[in-house]
């Protein structure tokens, strides 16, 4: 593929300028002695300092796609780049530290460590990835006060309300300064106040220059976001924003 190319199907910038790029992409999984094809050639790019949203109905493949940007997945064919790292042919070793260098992930559950204090749960994940317990600890503080928990530092996560702790798995993700910020339905398990408080962060976050990439079913929490792809079938439904709706889609929303 030739710069060209790249840059064309980014719809901005050369491939520098690309925090993902994913290029024909398929992955099928054995379940029941049937396969189930979740990705059918699927192909995004995200530029850096953009935040996109995947929509989709369950099953479309998109959390797929995630899983496999993060490199907790690998595809059967295709290409993945992260930050112009190519992450086709990475072992486990080599994926693990790919994420420690450019992702930090927020998950619909939170994931978090019940038996740490809301301090630790952000001041961990960065200590694991080499860092100094002082400035660990004192980044992590910064992120608990952007969030707006700082003064719950020395609670334990299960005293916090359901947006408090989806706000606490945010501050742990962006615990390494990551390249990116993935999400994968970020508001599934809060009710609509909480969802609301969360989706705010995000576009506070994009508005300082993260990086996000976030799938969704919800149309509402993919509304935050300054594009929208959807996906259909697992791949990008080209020609629509909708499934039932033609129109141009992956373009930027006004």
């Amino acid at each position: 593929m030739t710069m060209t190319d790249t840059e064309e199907r980014a719809g901005a910038g050369t491939a520098n300028d690309l925090a993902v790029d994913v290029r024909a992409v398929y992955r099928t999984f054995e379940q029941d002695a049937a396969p189930v094809r979740a990705l059918r050639g699927a192909d995004l790019q995200v530029n850096r300092s953009e935040f996109a949203a995947v929509m989709g109905p369950s099953g479309c493949g998109k959390s797929t796609l995630l899983n496999i940007v993060a490199g907790l997945d690998v595809p059967d064919e295709g290409e993945v780049f992260v930050a112009s790292e190519r992450l086709t042919g990475m072992d486990e070793n080599q994926l693990a530290l790919m994420r420690r260098r450019h992702i930090g992930i927020v998950f619909q559950f939170f994931n978090l460590l019940e038996g740490m204090s809301v301090l630790e749960n952000v001041v961990m994940p960065a200590v694991i990835a080499g860092a100094k317990r002082k400035p660990a600890e004192a980044r992590a503080r910064d992120l608990l006060d952007l969030l707006g928990i700082g003064d719950k530092a020395r609670q334990a996560p299960g005293v916090l309300s359901g947006g408090q702790r989806q706000r606490l798995a945010i501050a742990r993700a962006l615990a390494n300064q990551p390249t990116m910020l993935l999400a994968d339905e970020p508001t599934g398990a809060l009710d609509s106040a909480g969802g609301a408080e969360v989706m705010e962060l995000f576009r506070r976050l994009h508005t300082g220059g993260q990086t996000i990439l976030l799938v969704t079913h919800d149309q509402e929490v993919a509304a935050a976001a300054s594009r929208i792809v959807w996906m259909r079938d697992g791949r990008m439904a080209d020609g629509e924003t909708d499934p039932t709706t033609p129109t141009l889609v992956g373009q930027p929303r006004p």
